[in-house]
This record gives C-alpha cells, structure tokens and sequence, in this order.
C-alpha cells in the first residue's frame, strides 16, 4: 500500500473534511459577504503582506485591495449595472484577479475569455455574453481586433498596456482613480446569489459554453479548498495554469488568499522552469491538472526537484500510471486530487491520497453531494432505463456515467446547477425522472467506476470512448497501457472511421524520447489489452498538440485519420497479416481502403 494512503476515516482525513465544513457553513449566513469583501477585510488585517506574486508585479493585500476598488469605481463610471457583462482578454498576471475582483464587487460579470483563441471561435465566445465592455492586454490586441472587424460594434474596447492608439488604456484611466474603500451609499448590495463570472468550457464537444458562477460557488470553492489543503498564512501557491479557468483562475489563488497565503502567477507552465520557480519563490503548494504532472516526468533531473519546500500539490487528471512515479521523484508528501466541472453540481475529493481515485464522498456528506453512476448506452449516448423507465444504478466496479442530483431547494447551495448563457445547452445536462417522476440530476458526461470502498476512478468522456468489433474501447484505457511502455513520453488515443467497417478502428498519435522497437511495443500491448482495443494505426509525431488544459487536442487528427498523404508523420498499420506494425504508404492505404484486408 503507498504510504500516503490510509483508510477512510483516519484523523487527518476527518480533520480536513471537517476544516472545509466549519469555514464554509457560514456561508448562507451571510448573503453580501463576497469574495472582494473579503479581500478588503483581509487587507485590514494583513496589509503589507504579499498577496499576489509574478516576475513583473507584486501585489500586497492592500495593493491588492485598492486596485480592485479602483477597477470598480471604473465600472460605475461607466455605468455598467448589475448583470452587465465586461470580458476579460489577458495573460496570467496579478491585475489580472484585481479587475475582475473590482467589476463583480459592484454587480458586473466578468467573462474571463481564452487567451489561446482566434478569430470566429474568438468571436463567438464574446457574442454569445453580449459585453458592454472588453478589457484586452496590449499583447492581444492584434488577435481581438482580428476576430472582430465590424465597426458597428456596440461593445467598448479598452487596452492594458502600450499598444495602438486606436482604443483607449485602462491602466492608465486607473492610475488617476482611488483606492480607498468603496462608500455603499447608493450602490446596490451585490449578494452572493449574483452572477459574477462567466468561465468556458473547453468547446471539445462544439464550439464553447459560458458557465454561469455566482459570488456563492467562488466563495464556496475558495473557502472549501482552503479548509482541504489547510492553508495559512505560511503557504505560498505556484499557479502556471490559467486564470481564465476555475482551477488556475479561482481555485489556486481563491483558496490561498481566503487562508492568507501568497499565490505566485506564472504566465504559462514551462516544465524546465517550473522546479527553479518553485525553490525560487520559496512555495509550498503547487496547482496541476491533466498532462502537467506527466511533462514534468519527462524533463531532464535538476537539483531543484528535490531542494524545494513542497508540503502538498492540488488538481485533477493525475493518472495511476503517473501517480506513485511523480510522487517519489520529486518527493510530494501529499497530493489532493480531486475531480469537478465549473458548471458540475458534486465534487469528488481523495483526501486521503490513494493512487489513480479521483475522490470519494464520506458516508456523512452524502446528503450534502448526492451523485452517482449509472448504466449507459454508449451507441446512443443515452442512459440505459429499466421496464419502468427508471435509470440503472451501476454495481461496484461497473462503469457508467456520473451524474449528480438537482436539489429543488435553492438553499441546498452545494448541488445547484446554474447552468449556461444557453438555456438550451444548460437543458441538455440535465437528465429528468431518472429515478422517481420529477427528479432532475446533472450529466457529467464522464464515466466512471466506484470500487467496494467507495473511490471513484474516471474512464473516459462520453464520446472518446468508441465501439470497435462489438466492443466499447476506453481511450483513456489505451493510453494508459501505450504510455507504460519505455521511451514514450505522450499518447493521443482516437478512434478513426474504415470503409465497410462496422465501428471506429483506434488510432495512437505519439510522441517518443527516441526511436521506437515495434515489434516489442506491439508484444507490449497485445499482453495488456484485450485484441479489440490494440490500436490499428499508429502515428509518430515530434510534439503533440495540446489545449490550454493541457489535454491533448484530438478533431484534427480525426479528421486525417491515417491517410498518410495528410502528414509529414510516420504512420503504421497493425497489419494482421504479418502480425506486425509495418509503414503506411498510399498503396497499403489504397488497399486498406478497398477492403482487401479483414479487419
């Protein structure tokens, strides 16, 4: 057994449970004590302390506090009232949280918009949030004016930083504003059931979605993670994630500041610099999501990896064949995975640290997350019902899908699902009578397996996972079994469409540390998985592509597929013939596309 691990219900695990518990039980208590109020209280106390940290800008608590108060006595010149939308088009900086804490103090939505996109799907992410307001960096400037032409646009631009004189500086408008704390008198209270952010999701089933997050989810997020990873005033967070994401953006600098710690703000996560950063900024937590722990596997040793001061790291996505590798390398005493959706309605914590789960729910908070798994059709997408058109719970160690059930209280603040901009969209999560006439839960989309103890283990997304000969084949199972052979470093699993073939044959995309033996990778996987799920075609590739989340980027590569006159890549066919992997050329493709192999 890992030597983190421990059973459920040991004292450390009970005490962080019931931390979370204490700071957040107040919460309905107090309907106008919001995030940025609580900055300022904080500011009150701590001052000078540091609060938010970068290579370029340090904010203390009170600088922290002022700037956001100037922020907002912008947004009230300009008239933006409760509900009115201002996106946010920046790079990870601490002014970055001080704009959106000052906009949503005085009932402003701040639409926090990737950094990464371009043009139409640019477009589309502001449109579909109808801003009064978009508060751009200079570096960026370019790509917004790109994606948005049309000269008759209602929404005003305003820039931060040097750049072109064709729209006004914001950070310049500010520096004449006070920073004093803000007179209520004639200001409408924002209250914590107020929208204050729009985050997106990632767009990998269509184009994005806005989530709607109240001032009572940022709160409750920042106060629940506080009390789980204990944080004080001691602790100094490294965030290179995001901060137009809940995890980079809220989570990792929410958490910490609610408990007084520091949060350092990288721009973005460089995996050579990242042990440097840390030693070099004294930090004792650091916050990871999806691939970032395996990248930094597969960099080079430096001293620093074992020189820090790291007492835990929080995030979601570590996966098993990750989990006890990275832990030792680089000496974590404690990793918190945990597993959520900015718009989801449950959460799963692994308090207690066990390889590969991505959470449980102790027996006394069950009334407080009420979710669980049930059977699905994979072909239609659609949960499987019984005779009397109940959905179907699955058994220990059956996979299904994770839903989490809709409270028709609005008091019960933890299994609310405030949805989307769409009304639409926000109607196709939610699966009604599913198991009593009436009931309503929330789709996650995700599936999952429960074991005896009651730790859940992700799968796969509905819709990465594909049939092929009858069988339903898990990507993330592949890419799990590819990635456990020496020498890969990264594995892109999908499945691709074959003439006269019923289903989607698996495709691996890879990237290697060095040349790859075939032959023993092939006897690597045919010993792993079962025949169905060994992947027809591989592609080799020097990098691969990735979203802002660090997730592999995979419609591009489907729409390929394998032709290799698509690709500068090596790509090879599990030719069953002579029971290896041998190049694809055009001649084997046009034979694999005029059927004259069996597959």
């Amino acid at each position: 057994m890992n030597s983190e691990h421990r059973e459920p219900g040991t004292p450390s695990a009970a005490k962080a449970w019931l931390r979370a518990l204490e700071l957040t039980a107040p919460l309905a208590t107090h309907p106008h004590r919001i995030l940025p109020v609580v900055i300022e209280e904080l500011a009150g106390t701590l001052g000078d302390a540091p609060a938010l940290l970068s290579e370029h800008e340090c904010l203390t608590y009170r600088a922290l506090a002022e700037q956001s108060n100037r922020y907002a006595r912008w947004a009230l010149d300009q008239g933006i009232a409760a509900g009115d939308v201002v996106c946010l088009l920046m790079q990870n900086r601490p002014e970055y949280m001080a704009i959106w804490l000052g906009v949503t103090r005085v009932g402003g939505v701040v639409s926090l918009i990737n950094t990464n996109l371009a043009g139409p799907s640019l477009a589309h992410c502001i449109d579909i949030v109808a801003p009064s307001h978009i508060i751009v960096g200079a570096e960026l400037v370019d790509a917004l004016a790109a994606a948005l032409p049309e000269p008759a646009r209602r929404e005003r631009i305003w820039v931060h930083g040097p750049a072109h004189d064709r729209f006004p500086r914001i950070d310049l408008d500010i520096a004449q504003r006070a920073g004093a704390k803000l007179s209520t008198l004639g200001i409408r209270p924002t209250s914590v059931e107020d929208t204050a952010l729009y985050i997106y999701t990632s767009g990998t089933t269509g184009l994005p979605k806005a989530a709607k997050v109240s001032h009572l989810r940022l709160m409750q997020w920042s106060l629940w993670f506080a009390g789980l990873m204990g944080i004080g005033s001691s602790d100094r967070m490294y965030n290179c994630l995001p901060m137009y994401h809940s995890v980079g953006g809220v989570l990792a600098t929410g958490a910490v500041l609610v408990g007084g710690g520091s949060v350092v703000i990288r721009e973005k996560f460089a995996a050579r610099q990242f042990w440097k950063d840390i030693v070099r900024w004294d930090c004792t937590l650091f916050q990871y999501i999806g691939e970032l722990c395996r990248y930094l596997l597969h960099t080079e040793p430096c001293p620093h990896e074992s020189t820090h001061r790291i007492r835990m790291c929080c995030g979601n996505g570590l996966r098993s064949d990750v989990w006890n590798d990275f832990k030792t390398r680089f000496h974590i005493p404690r990793i918190l995975e945990f597993y959520a959706a900015t718009e989801g309605n449950f959460s799963l914590f692994n308090v207690e640290g066990k390889p590969g789960a991505v959470g449980r729910i102790p027996s006394f908070l069950a009334h407080r997350f009420p979710a669980t798994l049930v059977k699905v059709d994979l072909d239609k997408e659609e949960p499987l019902r019984d005779d009397q058109g109940s959905c179907i719970r699955c058994a220990p160690n059956e996979i299904g899908e994770a839903i989490g059930k809709i409270p028709t209280d609005r008091s019960d603040i933890g299994s609310r699902f405030d949805g989307y901009t769409s009304k639409e969209a926000s109607e196709r999560k939610i699966l009604h009578n599913v198991f009593k006439p009436g009931d309503a839960w929330f789709r996650t989309g995700d599936l999952m397996r429960k074991d005896h103890e009651g730790y859940f283990y992700f799968i796969d997304r509905i819709g990465d996972t594909f049939r092929w000969k009858g069988e339903n084949v898990s990507t993330f199972e592949v890419s799990e079994a590819i990635c456990a052979f020496p020498g890969i470093r990264e594995a892109n699993v999908y499945g691709v469409t074959v003439p006269a073939a019923d289903g989607r044959a698996g495709m691996a995309a890879l990237v290697t540390e060095s040349e790859l033996d075939l032959a023993a990778l092939r006897a690597h996987l045919i010993a792993r998985l079962p025949a169905y799920a060994c992947p027809l075609f591989l592609r080799l590739r020097r990098e691969m592509e990735i979203t802002s989340t660090f997730k592999h980027a995979k419609s591009e590569l489907v729409r390929q597929g394998y032709d290799p006159t698509t690709t500068s890549d090596s790509i090879f066919f599990n030719d069953p013939e002579q029971a290896a992997f041998v190049r694809l050329d055009e001649a084997l493709y046009d034979r694999i596309q005029t059927g004259q192999f069996r597959l």
